[in-house]
C-alpha cells in the first residue's frame, strides 16, 4: 500500500532555513518541543492529547504522527530474511462478519499475514487473500530456507516442503488441538492479540491509513522489551522527517 506524497503542511511545521532540530528539518519546532512529542508518541498518547499538552496544533501533530509511522513502516519493511524458528498466520481486521457471509475473512475484512521469529520479532504485510499462492510468496521471499516453520493446517501452507522448507510443522487447529509440544503458532496470535487490542482504540481505522497504523503496531511489538522513546529518537536522528 503506497503512501502519497504531501504537498503541504501546516506553517508551524516548516521554514524556509534548516533548524536545530535534528530529528525533524527545516521545522519551527524546537528539538526539545519535539522530542517531548516523541515521547508522548511513545507512551500510545493520541494526536488531542498530544497537541494540548506539547501546545501544538492537532493538525500538525497528526501530521507528525504520520511521518513517524512511515518512517517505522520503512524500518519494518527493511527487515529480512527471517532464520530460526519461524510461525506464520494470517488474521482478519476490520468490522464484524456479515451474517450470511462464511468462510476465511467473510465480510470486508482486510487480510494480514503474519511471520514471527520466536523470542524476537515479528512482520506483517496487507495481503489480497489467503491463498497458497499468495502466502508463499512472501514465505519465500521473507524467510531462510533453513528456517523450521510452524504453521496451522489451513490449505495455504500446503506444499512448503516441497519449495524446500524440509523443516514444516503443523498444528491442526480444526481438530481443536492447540499446540503439540513445541509445535504451535501461539507467538504469531500474541501478536493479532495484542494488534486488535491497540488498534481498537481508534474506534476504526480508515482504510487508507490502515498500513501505517498496523507498521507503528509491528514497530511497537518488536521494541516490547525495549525503551520505545529511545529507540524512536535513534530512527529519526538516521532518518529524520
Amino acid at each position: 500500500m503506497g503512501l502519497r506524497k504531501q504537498t503541504s503542511l501546516p506553517s508551524e511545521l516548516t521554514s524556509y532555513r534548516d533548524s536545530e532540530n535534528r530529528y525533524f528539518r527545516r521545522s519551527k519546532i524546537s528539538e526539545a518541543k519535539f522530542r517531548q512529542l516523541v515521547r508522548y508518541f511513545a507512551m500510545d498518547l493520541t494526536a488531542t492529547d498530544c497537541a494540548q499538552l506539547c501546545g501544538l496544533s492537532l493538525r500538525s501533530v497528526n501530521s507528525i504522527y504520520l511521518r513517524m509511522r512511515a518512517r517505522m513502516a520503512e524500518h519494518c519493511e527493511a527487515r529480512s530474511p527471517f532464520v530460526g524458528e519461524l510461525e506464520a498466520d494470517e488474521s482478519y481486521f476490520g468490522p464484524r462478519r456479515v451474517r450470511g457471509l462464511r468462510g476465511r475473512g467473510a465480510g470486508r475484512k482486510t487480510v494480514v499475514f503474519g511471520l514471527f521469529k520466536r523470542g524476537d520479532c515479528v512482520y506483517t504485510e496487507i495481503v489480497p487473500d489467503a491463498s497458497k499462492r499468495t502466502l508463499q510468496a512472501i514465505i519465500r521471499g521473507k524467510a531462510d530456507i533453513a528456517s523450521i516453520i510452524h504453521t496451522d493446517g489451513w490449505r495455504g501452507y500446503d506444499g512448503l516442503v516441497d519449495v524446500g522448507f524440509d523443516k514444516h510443522f503443523r498444528v491442526s487447529h480444526g481438530a481443536n488441538e492447540l499446540a503439540r509440544g513445541s509445535v504451535h503458532v501461539n507467538g504469531i496470535e500474541s501478536f493479532w492479540s495484542f494488534a486488535k487490542r491497540r488498534l481498537a482504540q481508534f474506534n476504526g481505522v480508515p482504510r487508507k491509513t490502515f498500513y501505517l497504523h498496523l507498521k507503528e503496531t509491528e514497530f511497537r511489538f518488536n521494541h516490547r522489551n525495549q525503551n520505545l522513546y529511545q529507540a524512536l529518537l535513534s530512527l529519526l536522528r538516521n532518518n529524520p522527517l
